[in-house]
Parts: C-alpha cells; sequence; structure tokens
C-alpha cells in the first residue's frame, strides 16, 4: 500500500469505538489479568486452561488498550464487533501508482476505487455484542476493561458448550465443541483447526508478559486429548477443500480467481503457467488486504481485478486458495517476481498500529508458508520470504510507486519463531553481518500519516529499526536517491530503515551504533550491547570484482537481448539509479538465472519462458532486495 488515504476513513469510524484503557494496569499489579481468568472460570464454570487457551490464540493475552483488531476484535478474548470490522476501505492494489503485474510488455490492469461492502454480518463478527447479553456488561466495558472481556469471553464458552448439549465440565477435554464454535467459523474445518491449535496450546503450556506488564502462565498438559467427536453435532457446513494446496494443519477452502477474457483483447486475473516446471518458484510474498475479508473475496474474484494465490483471515486463521502454484498471480508489482513467488493476503491495515493480527493467523500463516517453502525448495530467510515492502521496484520509474505492507507493524520475530525458525546469532562479533532483531514489544520507533500527514502514529511495538547518516540520532536520516525526496519518518517511507529478519554487512562501530551498508552508503543504527537491536551472523556475500569501482543494480533478472526468440520481444535489461561501490559488501540470497515469462494473450499456447546465459545475485541492497549480475561481482566469506 502507498500512503494512509483509505485507512483514513476507516479510522475515523472506529474513534467512537476505543474505549481508553482502565488505570492502573501497568506493572504495579502484575497478576490481575492472571486473576481475571480465574474469576471469570469459576463465576461461568470454564476450566481456566480452557480460557487461557482460547485467549493465547487470540491475542497472546494482549488488550492492545482498548484497540480493536483488523477484524473488529477487542480485548484478549478478541470479542469482536461488526461497527469496527465493516468499516469501508479500498484493497491495497489499487492504492498508489503500482502496476501489480510488473510487466510493461502488457498495459496494467485498470485501477480499481471502489471501497468494499458487505451487505451481511457474519456471525464471527457479532461475538461482544452477544457476550454484552450474556454478561449485563455494557459493550463500552468489554471493549476497554480487560477482566470484563475475559468474563464476556467465558461466557460466550459456556454458553456454546449448553447449546452442544454438554456439561460444565471441569474437564478440558469436554471443551473441544465449544472451542470450536467459539472461533465463529461456519465450517467444521475451520473450526477443527482452530480447536486443535487451541488444544496445542494447553498441552504446550505457555507463560509471558504482555506488553501492559501482565505476567500470565498457562501450565502444560502434554496427555490431554479432547474429544473431537464432539464437533459432528455443531451444524456446520465442509468448505470446498478438494482443489486446495494446503498442509492438513489449516483449514483452506477453494474460492477461485477467474482466468476470463473480457474484450478489446484483456483478460484476468492472472496468466496460466507450467511451475515448478517450466520456472523455480523462488519467493512467498507477504501481504496485507488493507481490507475486510468479504470484501477482499469479492474483489479477487472480479476478472478485471488482480489476484494472489492465497488470502488469511484474521478471526480463526482460515485460508482461502485463489490461484494455483503453477499459476501467476498479478500482485507482487514486479513481473520478474511475480512469475517466480506465491502471492498471500493478510486481512490486515498496514497504517492502524492497534489493528493487531490474530496469533490465530499469524499461526496458520506460518505453516502454510512452511507447506509451501519445504513442497518448492524456498529458504526460510527475509531474502526469500519476503514483504510486499521487500519486492523492488523493477524500473527506476516504478521506484516512488511500490506499495509498503505489510509494514512496520507485523511482527516478523514472532512469524520466523512459529516457521521454526528463529532468528539466532550464527556467529561472534568478528563474523561481519548482522541480523536485524529488536524486541518488538519494547522497539517503538517514531512514524507519522497513519491517520493524518505528518502526525504522529500511536506508539507501538515494531520490526522496524531507522538509518541515520551518522552514529547519532543528531545525524540526517539515510537518504533513498531512487525516491527522489528527502527521508521521513513517515509509515510509508522506506528511505531509512531495515527489518527484522534482513540481513547486511557490518560497515564500522563507534559506541551503541553499528553501520552497515545500505543503498550504496554506510547507514548507523542505534545497537547497545545490553539491549541489543542485532545478532551477529556470518555467511557470503557479494562485492565489485577487482578493479571495477562500481557495478549497477537491477530490480528484476531479466535474460540479455541475444536469447530472446525472434516471436518474444526482449526486455530491456534496465539497471536502477542506484550502484554498489568497491569495497561495499551485500548480503547474498541466492544465485539466479536471467528470466523472463511471455504471457501477454489469453491464449496460453503463447506463453514461453526465456532464459539467458546471464546469472544473478539476488543481494539485500536496501530495505528492498535487489539483483546484481553474477558476472560483475565476487563471492566471498563476510568472516573472511
Amino acid at each position: 500500500m502507498r500512503g494512509s488515504v483509505t485507512a483514513v476513513a476507516a479510522a475515523a469510524l472506529l474513534v467512537p469505538l476505543i474505549g481508553a484503557a482502565p488505570s492502573g494496569t501497568r506493572a504495579d499489579s502484575g497478576d490481575r489479568l492472571q486473576s481475571a481468568f480465574a474469576a471469570a472460570a469459576a463465576e461461568y464454570h470454564v476450566p481456566s486452561s480452557v480460557l487461557l487457551g482460547v485467549s493465547y490464540l487470540q491475542s497472546r493475552w494482549e488488550t492492545h488498550s482498548g484497540a480493536p483488531s483488523v477484524s473488529g476484535g477487542y480485548g484478549p478474548m478478541h470479542l469482536t464487533d461488526a461497527r469496527a470490522a465493516l468499516a469501508d476501505t479500498a484493497p491495497h492494489h489499487s492504492e498508489g501508482s503500482e502496476d501489480p503485474r510488473g510487466d510493461s510488455a502488457r498495459p496494467a490492469p485498470p485501477p480499481v476505487a471502489k471501497a468494499l461492502k458487505t451487505s451481511e454480518i457474519p456471525a464471527r463478527l457479532r461475538t461482544l455484542p452477544k457476550a454484552a447479553e450474556l454478561t449485563g456488561l455494557s459493550p463500552e466495558r468489554l471493549r476497554s476493561d480487560p477482566a470484563a472481556n475475559v468474563a464476556g469471553g467465558a461466557a460466550l464458552l459456556a454458553a456454546a458448550q449448553r447449546e452442544l448439549g454438554e456439561p460444565l465440565s471441569s474437564d478440558p477435554a469436554d471443551w473441544y465443541g465449544a472451542v470450536a464454535r467459539f472461533s465463529g467459523a461456519d465450517d467444521s474445518a475451520t473450526a477443527a483447526a482452530y480447536a486443535d491449535d487451541v488444544f496445542e496450546v494447553l498441552r504446550t503450556g505457555q507463560e509471558r508478559r504482555t506488553d501492559e506488564g501482565q505476567r500470565v502462565t498457562l501450565a502444560a498438559r502434554p496427555g490431554l486429548v479432547p474429544d473431537t467427536a464432539q464437533l459432528k453435532g455443531a451444524g456446520l457446513r465442509r468448505a470446498k477443500a478438494a482443489e486446495t494446496e494446503c498442509p492438513p494443519t489449516v483449514s483452506c477452502e477453494w474460492i477461485p480467481a477467474p482466468y476470463e477474457e473480457f474484450g478489446d483483447g484483456d483478460y484476468g486475473n492472472h496468466d496460466l503457467g507450467n511451475r515448478p516446471k517450466d520456472q523455480k518458484i523462488e519467493y512467498i510474498v507477504v501481504h496485507d488486504t488493507e481490507g475486510a475479508w468479504e470484501g477482499v473475496l469479492n474483489m479477487v474474484q472480479d476478472p478485471t481485478y488482480v489476484s494472489w494465490q492465497y488470502t488469511l483471515r484474521s478471526t480463526d486463521g482460515h485460508i482461502a486458495q485463489h490461484v494455483k502454484a503453477e499459476d501467476v498471480a498479478w500482485h507482487a508489482g514486479n513481473w520478474y517476481v511475480n512469475a517466480k513467488s506465491i502471492g498471500l493476503e493478510h486481512e490486515g491495515f498496514l497504517t492502524r498500529p492497534d489493528s493487531w493480527y490474530t496469533e490465530a493467523m499469524y499461526r496458520s500463516s506460518a505453516r502454510l508458508v512452511a507447506y509451501l517453502a519445504k513442497k518448492h525448495g524456498i529458504p526460510l530467510d527475509r531474502q526469500h520470504i519476503l514483504g510486499h515492502d521487500t519486492v523492488p521496484g523493477p524500473t527506476t520509474s516504478t521506484i516512488g510507486g511500490m506499495h509498503t505492507d505489510p509494514g512496520p507493524y507485523w511482527d516478523w520475530r514472532h512469524y520466523f519463531e512459529l516457521l521454526g525458525r528463529p532468528l539466532v546469532p550464527t556467529a561472534g562479533a568478528k563474523g561481519g553481518l548482522v541480523t536485524i532483531r529488536p524486541d518488538y514489544a519494547s522497539n517503538r520507533p517514531e512514524f507519522t500519516g497513519c491517520t493524518t500527514t505528518g502526525e504522529p502514529c500511536a506508539a507501538h511495538g515494531s520490526s522496524a529499526v531507522r538509518l541515520y547518516s551518522g552514529p547519532g540520532e543528531s545525524y540526517p536520516l539515510i537518504k533513498d536517491i531512487g525516491l527522489g525526496s528527502d527521508p521521513t519518518k513517515g509509515v510509508n517511507d522506506l528511505s531509512s530503515r531495515v527489518s527484522t529478519g534482513q540481513q547486511f554487512a557490518v560497515a564500522g562501530r563507534d559506541g551503541d551504533w553499528t553501520a552497515i551498508w545500505y543503498l550504496g552508503q554506510k547507514a548507523w543504527f542505534r545497537n547497545p550491547a545490553k539491549t541489543p537491536t542485532a545478532v551477529h551472523a556470518a555467511g557470503d556475500v557479494i562485492t565489485p570484482k577487482d578493479g571495477a569501482e562500481s557495478v549497477p543494480v537491477y530490480g528484476r533478472a531479466y535474460p540479455e537481448a541475444s536469447a530472446y526468440p525472434a516471436d518474444v520481444p526482449a526486455q530491456a535489461v534496465s539497471p536502477l539509479p542506484y550502484t554498489l561501490p568497491a569495497g561495499q559488501r551485500y548480503v547474498v540470497g541466492g544465485k539466479v538465472p536471467g528470466e523472463y515469462y511471455y504471457a501477454v494473450t489469453f491464449d496460453e499456447a503463447s506463453h514461453r519462458v526465456v532464459r539467458g546465459k546471464d546469472l544473478y545475485y539476488e543481494i539485500q541492497y536496501g530495505h528492498r532486495v535487489a539483483f546484481v549480475r553474477a558476472a560483475d561481482v565476487k563471492v566471498v566469506r563476510s568472516d573472511g
């Protein structure tokens, strides 16, 4: 997404719904939330472990100071209020000047300026009003008071248990059906996947201190086996999953994007392909939707719009697949990346720091990505698991229009923990590289423009770290010459920041400050030894070959002109305005062939994969990745 125009109107609708957090919720009483779970469990005769497990999967026990999630969920129990969830917004592929297809050989899809609307409010977005009816507590209190919110969740679980004809048992194993119903899912697969996740949390246990200083503990029950047969009487539909490409540990539904002609040689909203036989899938791209679930699904089923492979729902982690992995979706704004990637849209808004993503969606997404990565041989690192914000502009003219989602509030550190690839040190202080890894909750860089241009965003945990031109905040911010404007602290300005999980070569140190090579410059970030912002690493880096003052940098790895057959127009190998100067080092993501997928007509018989002799290295160049010709550089060890 570029800019925050659409978020402004949506945010305005949320203001009356956000209650102030109750006073005294900081570490002065660090067991208050744990006590609230115990009290609600006793009052509504729900096992406290079940209540804690459900809350962990929803919010990781966070209150978010009374602010709603992307799907309008409030508090530790994520009680939903449809008035917040269904605020009208335009989807992020309609924002800015980015051409989602990213291929100058064919005109860009027409822009879509309509807002997303839904005529019906699903039950999963109306749990807070129902909790108000069950408890007699006001909606405002359920939104803003964590203890009341927990009580509302307990009341909903008890009501679900009664509706299933089950006793209010003290044994957690007897609550599988109620937990599945609590998800709000209307299909049995999603409800079961949600309940399975909750009971996995119960088996493993959890303990953490929340952002508001509350220490919450859930003891492990490794032998717990729930009564899964309860789900049969829940009256839920069966989702169409036969054609999906998903792991069995998630709920996945087939909602296809259309491959249709609609006149004047136009077609949409993707291209048929034969991957990975004809082209290797190298990347997975993480997006956010900038819109609510129902409206986004309407858009991806429009042949005049664009497409991506999967959409993930916030409330319960349910997944819809739209495009097969073998086919090429139009989502990343760079045709080379589109032709070699799988796109995942997550229900969310990048300019709303408190429109938090649920743990259910993070977990579902991580399982899907781990499955796809294993199936297609994709490394689980930040140069292959890309954010839309790390996809490079394919040409100089496109750099300023590239999207910036999922933005600084996506928790990459937690996400990689869920992927089974935690961001840990891999070398000592002389390794030559750093992996960016701030503590998400306490890392709160200032951003502006979330709701009003120039105005500060709400203070919030972040995956982003800001870069300066010298070892101190009195120095100017690092400038991105490709954007042609002075850097700002705007939430959509990527000029001078790095993101959790990205790796860079160390260029110097000065006290609490570390310098890295970034966009052809030496860029500094605060990295104190006692609370480090990055950890040590080692690996392969590239640097210009001996004798070269600098080498060009590219936004796509296209073949040389002589590789194209007569019936396929040669695509320009055009460098970006950046260079890689002698003496600088950049982390290698992998070696790839120069490749171009020619697909400009509806008839797939004309589609061709052109592969040249030129080879490229993908590198972490700035906030975004980039490419350099292998013939221009040499590979060395960072610790050599």
